[in-house]
């Protein structure tokens, strides 16, 4: 039985996860957290289906070997290829994410949403049942952002290539006359403020993270598993890369420990 106590086990591809911590640890702030970012081998959104389940099965047994109460997938590309997996591999409770079409569909005037997001994600069975249970009067341009989360991943946000690639995904949507627009990768909310330059603010950008958040908590509920200390968690983070982006991200977050670790 785990204690109240033992630290949520957060997994991404990378850095990217880190947009749904922030918004679990905004709701949840006693709760003690343990990140893992497997960088080296960003982005999941390339690889096979078997590559994701295997890679999936090796962080969450990291995190679960860390004494971790409940694993929460940060990743788009990996809950819709692997979480079915790992919910019959592990005696754990997870949180998946995965695009928020759903809410867009029900925002939508122009009955026509887009969505950014990794190939592995829109090719993923998952997202094509969830597609497929929405309107039908509603059309969804999809947009595979190749090339987004690696330059993220170095730390690339503001650079002139990523507005040039923005710029070549986002145009289209434009003239689609889309006007939600679904981010499909945890990576790409620290890319908001170089989408708005782009599409401007009229059209509302939609993202998964506090819809994540209020679902790691109920679940925590369920199980009666909430932290009860008064005091802050602590938060631990480890990634198979350089650190310096992470670093970057997290500078203003306070009981931040960044390792390089290898797994």
């Amino acid at each position: 039985m785990k204690s109240n106590n033992y630290p949520i086990g957060v997994f991404d591809s990378g850095i990217g996860g880190t947009s749904i911590w922030k918004e679990i640890t905004t709701l949840l702030p006693k709760e003690n957290t343990i990140y893992l970012s497997d960088s080296k081998n960003a982005p999941y959104g390339q690889k096979s289906k078997q590559e994701i389940i295997d890679l999936s099965i090796k962080n969450t047994q990291f995190l679960i070997d860390a004494n971790c109460k409940i694993i929460v997938v940060a990743c788009n590309t990996a809950t819709t290829n692997a979480i079915k997996v790992l919910r019959g591999y592990f005696n754990i409770p997870f949180i998946g994410i995965e695009p928020a079409i759903k809410p867009a569909s029900l925002k939508t005037k122009t009955n026509t949403i887009g969505i950014l997001a990794t190939k592995g994600t829109l090719n993923s069975k998952l997202f094509e049942n969830t597609s497929r249970n929405i309107n039908k009067e509603i059309n969804i341009k999809e947009t595979i952002g190749k090339g987004l989360v690696e330059l993220i991943e170095e730390g690339k946000i503001n650079s002139s290539e990523m507005t040039k690639l923005l710029s070549v995904y986002l145009k289209p949507m434009l003239l689609e006359n889309v006007d939600c627009l679904v981010l499909g990768c945890t990576h790409y909310p620290y890319l908001i403020p170089k989408i708005k330059e782009i599409i401007g603010n009229e059209i509302e950008i939609i993202d998964s993270g506090q819809a994540v958040a209020k679902q790691t908590k109920a679940i925590l509920e369920k199980h009666q598993l909430l932290n009860t200390d008064d005091k802050t968690g602590d938060y631990q983070f480890y990634i198979n890369k350089n650190k310096k982006v992470l670093e970057m991200i997290l500078s203003k977050k306070e009981n931040i420990k960044i390792d390089k670790k290898d797994f």
